[in-house]
């Protein structure tokens, strides 16, 4: 995808994530569509240079979905409910939904989708997680995805910061029992990872947990073991 002009469909494209994200991917030649819940969202989106497409996935249907996927190369999930709504709604965004655009995406026949999750996303989550419905649906989401026959990269940042980037990363999981609260990672350094997994096919089919650390990020993405992909 790095040689040639690609179109990129960004869900969750008012995230502070995705408004870091979409210029860097406008800026190496692509075309982004940011999917977006509030019309009123569409001047922030195309300020960063990409065209805004409203439509609320936690109620679009795998039909609508697999419409506003038609024609992309790539499609990035970087949605969530944040917490709003309770752990209803949050299993109805960060789960169901997320599986919907990947029934969609394979329906539109996009090959290429790159989930943002987080860097503890796999096995049992304990009963006493603080995030608890939010980490067993983005497990659950994370884990189908693998289940597809998309060409997948799953993204496990760090606790996320609005630090300035640094371009470079630690790819990793974090010791056993360990918080995530000392992994820091900026969120414009996930912005870079995402473009870059996109430009390195290497990536597809490997988990990537990382937080900001000394390796060059196109070189770390190119090289994750593939033992970060056993999510169980």
């Amino acid at each position: 995808m790095s040689h040639s002009t690609s179109r990129i469909v960004i869900i969750g494209g008012h995230g502070k994530v995705a408004l870091l994200t979409a210029p860097l991917l406008v800026a190496a030649g692509h075309e982004v569509v940011s999917i977006i819940r509030d019309p009123a969202q569409a001047d922030d989106v195309a300020a960063v240079g990409a065209t805004p497409l409203v439509l609320s996935v936690e109620d679009a249907g795998t039909d609508e979905l697999t419409r506003a996927l038609a024609g992309a190369d790539a499609v990035v999930w970087s949605a969530g409910a944040g917490g709003k709504g309770g752990p209803q709604r949050t299993d109805a965004v960060d789960r169901a939904a997320a599986i919907r655009s990947m029934e969609a995406a394979a329906a539109a026949g996009v090959r290429r989708y790159v989930m943002v999750s987080f860097i503890t996303a796999y096995g049992e989550v304990p009963a006493d997680h603080p995030l608890r419905a939010y980490a067993v649906a983005k497990i659950a989401a994370d884990r189908h995805l693998q289940s597809t026959g998309l060409d997948w990269t799953i993204l496990g940042p760090g606790r996320l910061t609005l630090d300035e980037p640094t371009g470079a990363i630690t790819v990793g999981r974090l010791a056993p029992g360990s918080s995530s609260t000392g992994a820091p990672t900026s969120r414009a350094n996930v912005a870079r990872v995402i473009a870059a997994v996109l430009a390195e096919p290497a990536s597809i089919g490997r988990v990537i947990p990382f937080r900001d650390g000394d390796t060059p990020i196109a070189q770390a993405v190119a090289d994750v073991p593939q033992a970060y992909a056993d999510l169980s």
